[in-house]
Parts: structure tokens; sequence; C-alpha cells
């Protein structure tokens, strides 16, 4: 990050923010001591977000003001280096998928579940969750997400991360994206084992948390950045969340639905907007 400007923190930079968030300019506003900072991503143009700075202290309409480079401009992929949560996500859950054969490989699996699993003359049992804690194996709690039983299933999870988070991560930072991926996963994890036991997987509940999450931190007053993901993509959640509990899902050939994991990914994703917000504040 670049730093642009810096003015009293009595001034409030709020307007301004709201207009760079906009325009999809990526960019921080810092305190120090009795004065805040305005810093922008490399690439980002100095001279013109100093000058839209004095057109808007001047009382211009910057909405009237054609701003031609911002992250839509950049692209996504210039910010790779900048998304190691969004990254490692992804990678993690395509090579889990690989050793595991998509659920194929049971000796790989058995290390991803909740809980372990041990086959015994052609049946399979649980270790239970008592033995996960007793042991100290908490990645368990966490590792469900990572499972994925088919390409599709993997593909349709991966792009929902690589769409909300990676706007999140640019957005509000890694820590924000890793609280909420760890929060929602072990949480959607959790619930799912407690009603279907240890077979159960995939990156769903933490992708139903980050969309909600956007979601709802855009429908809040006064927020110096906004995520602007299509709002139609909650109605589609909500959708798909009353079709998987109706059991239409799996009686057209998606197989078993982890519904639980998505109520509760969507009910992490919309309480932790507050958490995050009560925090920034």
């Amino acid at each position: 990050m670049i730093k642009v400007l810096e003015v009293p923190l009595q001034q409030d930079l709020t307007e301004f923010a709201a207009f760079l968030w906009q325009h999809r300019i990526p960019h921080r506003i810092l305190e120090q001591g009795e004065s805040q900072q305005l810093w922008v991503a490399p690439g980002i143009s100095e001279a013109q977000i100093l000058r839209l700075y004095e057109l808007w202290q001047e009382g211009a309409d910057l909405n009237q003001i054609e701003v031609r480079h911002s992250v839509s401009s950049i692209g996504p992929g210039f910010d790779l280096f900048r998304l190691p949560v969004t990254l490692a996500l992804i990678s993690i859950s395509a090579l889990v998928a690989f050793l595991t054969g998509f659920g194929e490989h049971f000796e790989w699996l058995r290390h991803f579940t909740l809980a372990d699993l041990i086959r015994q003359n052609d049946s399979i049992y649980t270790s239970g969750l008592k033995a996960t804690l007793s042991n100290g194996e908490l990645w368990r709690l966490l590792t469900p997400a990572f499972l994925h039983f088919s390409p599709a299933h993997l593909i349709m999870n991966l792009l929902f991360i690589w769409v909300a988070g990676a706007r999140i991560e640019r957005q509000q930072g890694a820590l924000v994206l890793v609280s909420l991926v760890l929060f929602s996963g072990v949480a959607s994890n959790l619930a799912q084992y407690i009603v279907s036991g240890p077979l159960f997987g995939g990156m769903s509940g933490v992708v139903f948390a980050v969309l909600a999450y956007t979601w709802l931190w855009d429908r809040q007053r006064n927020v110096p950045e906004r995520f602007n993901l299509p709002p139609a993509i909650m109605g589609l959640m909500v959708l798909w969340l009353v079709l998987g509990y109706t059991g239409l899902l799996e009686g057209i050939g998606l197989g078993a639905v982890a519904n639980t994991a998505h109520l509760i990914g969507l009910l992490a994703g919309l309480a932790w907007v507050p958490m995050i917000a009560m925090l920034r504040r």
C-alpha cells in the first residue's frame, strides 16, 4: 500500500471513502495519533486520488467525474499475491479432493472427517467427537470443509470462494476472512455432525457464510467500503436452502445435501457482520 495523504483526525472521510469503494479503488484509512492517513494499492495513480480529494474538498459532485483506473480495470489476477487465504482455501480443497479421490480413497478420507472412521467387516464405524477432542485432533473440526465428493461440488464451492472470499480479503484483510472461515467452518461442521454423523464434507457452509456476510455488510449504513455483489445471490442461497430441506435436490440426483451446514453457515456469516463492525470501530 502507498500513502497518498494525511489529514486531521477530526475530518470525516466517510463520503470520500465510499466514493473510492464505489469505483472499486482498494484503499485503507489508518489512524496515527491525531491524524488519519489514506493509503491506496500499488498501481493506483496517487496524483489522481489527490486530485479527486481536492475536488471533493471544493464541493464538486464526484458522481459526475469519470474514474478510469479502478480495481475492475486492474483485475483480480493482479491481486493474487495479496490473497493468500483465498488461494490457500482453493489449493487445499483441490489437493484434498485429489488425495481422497473425491471420497473414494478411504484411507485418505478418514484423515479429514470430523471423527476418525474405522472399517470392520464391510461396515464403517466412527471413533466419535469425544475421541477427536480427547486426542487433541482439533483440526478435524475444520477439515471436513475441504472434502468434496464430485468435481461439480468442488468447482461450484471454489467459484463462490473466489468471488466472495477474495473480495473480503482484498477489502478487509486476511484476518477478517480467516476468522470468518474458522468460525463458520467449525460451527457448520459441528452442527452437521450432530445431525448426520461424520460422513459429510464440503466448503458449502463457509460459502454460505461469506455470501451472507457480504450481503449483510452492504446493507449497513455509513460503511467505508462495500462488496457490491449482486443482491440476487442471497435469494439464490435461500432458494437452495429451501430446496435442500424439501428433499428435491436429492430427488433429482444431486446426492445427499448438508442442509444443516448450509443453514448454520448462513447464520454464522450474518452474525459475523456486527462482530467485525464492532472490532473495526
